[in-house]
């Protein structure tokens, strides 16, 4: 009888912590934006004029926007 209770116990207890991991109210979003290039390169020079960019940032971003396809 001891034993029969101690299992079911254990059962319940791994039942509950199982339950505390079930994920099943998360909540997974994905958004996909997209620019031109054109929209990305204006985007780059306002942000080198404004200061936000040096100018071996903006030249390296500017090349990364020019070389995707």
């Amino acid at each position: 009888m001891a034993i029969k209770t101690l299992r079911l116990a254990t059962v319940a207890i791994f039942a509950v912590l199982l339950a505390g991991c079930g994920g099943g109210a998360a909540e997974v979003r994905s958004e996909v934006t997209t620019t031109t290039k054109g929209q990305q390169l204006m985007d780059l020079k306002k942000a080198h004029e404004s200061g936000a960019l040096t100018q071996e940032e903006y030249e390296r971003e500017r090349k990364k926007v020019l070389q995707k396809e």
